[in-house]
Formats: structure tokens, C-alpha cells, sequence
């Protein structure tokens, strides 16, 4: 059991919590900024200690009472809910698809500009730690972000290229999409590899970018003939 809430009125038990006995009285937030501060204080804990960590260990970082984030996240999984929203959907730029689907430029020159702004974004230690943690523990924010990778990156390049190559209305095959993912996978580890192991052969994301489109567009119509040779 997470605990009863001390009170239904989310401002009255902010108010008790702030004045809880040997805590510095804060300053006095309202419901909506008292849950932005969770969220932003929760991906920073989460980025630095995993999913394994209780909320009860996350209520003492933030300096309030368990019952008072139950208050505002009934469960551990709203909180990882939220945290997954905050840092994989909302981080999602609406102008990638656009570039994605923009015929007026070659897909070599939309997947070069895509990737060197989506790695902007996704190039950071808490993006990075939050999923590599997540696949640990198990949690749902791996798959989720998959999905989402697969239904508005990899697909629609791979449908791109198709029209580029004269092959409008054919959908991409699982070969295809799998070697997609060994594309977006291999520029995906080197982040990993310089933000989190600081590991990195060359400190150089641009040729990473274009090296690893430049070897997929190079065999995709080989493994697009494999495939459909059976």
C-alpha cells in the first residue's frame, strides 16, 4: 500500500508538507508547478539512480513526504508514465516528419539534416540513461519508444526511398525495417558510447551520421532484392 494522502486538497498538503519539522520553509508553489518541479526533479533521479529506486527515496531527494507525491502520481508507473511523456513524446520535433516527407530534396540530404537535428535532442545524459535503465528493469519506455521510432522514422524513410526508386504503394518488408533499425541503431550507440561509456573512437557525429545513411542507401536495394528473391 503507497499510504493515505493527508488530505484531498493538493495546496493544503503542500502547505502542511512545507512546514513539515526541521524543513526550511519553501517557497510556495501552486498544484501546477508543484507537479512540473516532481517531473523535472523525477527524470533527474531516475536518470541517476534507475527504476529499481523507491519513491520513497525520491520523495526524501525532493525534501517532501511520500504520501504528498502520491498525492499528485498515485503510482510508481504514473510517475514513469509521466517521465516517458516529458522525455520521448514532448521532445519530438512536429517539423521532423515534415523534412522526412519533403520530396523537394533527395532522401540522402532529408536523412543527413534529420539526424543531425534529432541527435541534438536525443544526444543527452538523461535521455540516454532513462532508456538504457528502462530496457534493465524491464519497463515499458523501451518498447514504447520503438514503436514510435518504427511508425515515425523508419517506415517513412524506408517508404521514401521506395518512391525515390520508382516504387510508390509497396510497403516496407521486415528486411528492409530491420536494417533500418541496424542504421538508426548504429548512430543511436554512438551517442551511448560517447555521452555514457565516454568511449568514442572520433569525436566527429557528422561523419558517424553520413557514414552510417551513406552504407545504408548504398545496400538497401540488396537487401530489398534478397528479400523479395525469398
Amino acid at each position: 500500500m503507497h499510504g493515505r494522502p493527508l488530505t484531498d486538497d493538493p495546496k493544503r498538503l503542500d502547505a502542511k508538507d512545507d512546514a513539515g519539522a526541521g524543513r526550511p520553509r519553501r517557497k510556495r508553489l501552486s498544484s501546477d508547478e508543484r507537479r512540473e518541479e516532481f517531473i523535472a526533479k523525477a527524470i533527474e533521479f531516475f536518470a541517476q539512480q534507475g527504476f529499481e529506486s523507491s519513491t520513497r527515496a525520491l520523495a526524501r531527494q525532493l525534501g517532501v513526504t511520500q504520501p504528498l507525491l502520491y498525492r499528485y502520481f498515485p503510482s510508481k508507473g504514473d510517475l514513469i508514465a509521466e517521465v516517458y511523456d516529458r522525455i520521448y513524446v514532448k521532445r519530438w520535433r512536429a517539423e521532423w516528419s515534415d523534412l522526412l516527407a519533403d520530396r523537394s530534396k533527395p532522401v540522402r540530404a532529408r536523412l543527413v539534416e534529420f539526424y543531425a537535428a534529432y541527435t541534438d535532442v536525443v544526444f543527452h545524459d538523461d535521455w540516454m540513461r532513462i532508456f538504457l535503465f528502462s530496457g534493465l528493469k524491464g519497463a515499458d519506455i523501451n518498447r514504447r519508444y520503438m514503436k514510435l521510432v518504427r511508425a515515425r522514422i523508419l517506415e517513412p524513410i524506408l517508404r521514401e526511398h521506395r518512391h525515390e526508386s520508382g516504387m510508390d504503394g509497396l510497403e516496407p518488408t521486415d528486411e528492409e525495417v530491420e536494417f533500418a533499425w541496424i542504421m538508426h541503431g548504429g548512430i543511436f550507440y554512438y551517442g551511448v558510447r560517447t555521452l555514457i561509456y565516454e568511449a568514442s573512437v572520433l569525436n566527429n557525429k557528422a561523419f558517424v551520421i553520413e557514414s552510417s545513411i551513406d552504407a545504408f542507401l548504398g545496400q538497401l536495394p540488396k537487401v530489398r532484392a534478397a528479400a523479395e528473391a525469398g
